[in-house]
């Protein structure tokens, strides 16, 4: 039997230090972001040799708005360019591709995209990529509880028997597990509103590393640490078990 702390299995990036990178090279920022996206195909590449179930990327949050609107729009647009040009290789190597935020404000060509992208990769099995776009962790929780009041009003569910599994179906991409390991690259420390229903029991790493120079050898540096506190709490609870057992 696999125990938990021999991989993970849904593996959450917050992939942060775009522009920053851009910036210590005298480059505008949207050289970062596009830098960002190379970034982002390895790392899917190495999850998908790794055997990785599932990773999450978060691309856009509902704060990053507030930015100038020609970095949101040009975000949007390098978006909408992943998702139509990346379809054939995700495909090939077996990718599921999920939206995961609102769909509100997005622009209609990058839904399309993002619908075209699910729709040919819904039966992939080898990994499940879920593109944080729009996403916001405090909004997806208030959306699943409006949708529970909805049901129970309508008699659907009756609202005094929800289990925290019950209101997992009620989140963005309910087939998704809980993440067990988030990572933080360009050196914060925040989890910045991110899967914050899913990351119960995650293990967090920051990194200083900005994302365009985030590599497969961080994501497997990334996974030690992931095992290695997994390792520590298990033989800590194996101590705190025997001295009960012990004492008792």
């Amino acid at each position: 039997m696999t125990s938990r702390s021999d991989i993970p299995h849904h593996i959450g990036v917050i992939m942060d230090g775009n522009g920053r990178w851009a910036q210590s090279r005298g480059q505008p920022r949207i050289t970062g972001h596009q830098a960002g996206v190379e970034a982002a195909r390895g790392i899917v590449n190495a999850c998908v040799e790794l055997h990785i179930q599932v990773l999450t990327l978060y691309v856009f949050s509902t704060e990053n708005w507030k930015r100038p609107l020609g970095e949101v729009s040009f975000l949007m647009r390098l978006a909408e360019k992943y998702a139509l040009e990346e379809i054939d290789e995700l495909h090939q190597n077996g990718v599921r591709v999920q939206h995961m935020g609102q769909r509100e404000k997005l622009p209609p060509t990058l839904l399309d995209s993002l619908d075209k992208l699910a729709a040919q990769t819904k039966n992939n099995k080898r990994l499940t990529l879920n593109l944080a776009i729009n996403y916001s962790g405090r909004v997806e929780i208030l959306n699943a509880a409006a949708l529970i009041i909805q049901a129970h009003l309508k008699g659907e569910i009756n609202i005094d028997d929800i289990s925290p599994m019950d209101f997992t179906y009620f989140l963005y991409c309910p087939d998704v597990p809980d993440v067990d390991l988030i990572i933080r690259t360009g050196g914060e420390k925040r989890l910045s509103n991110f899967l914050l229903w899913r990351s119960v029991e995650a293990v967090y790493w920051s990194t200083p590393i900005y994302w365009p120079d985030f590599h497969p050898q961080d994501l497997s540096e990334a996974i030690k640490f992931y095992k290695d506190q997994n390792m520590q709490l298990e033989n800590e609870t194996r101590i705190f078990g025997a001295n009960h057992k012990q004492n008792n």
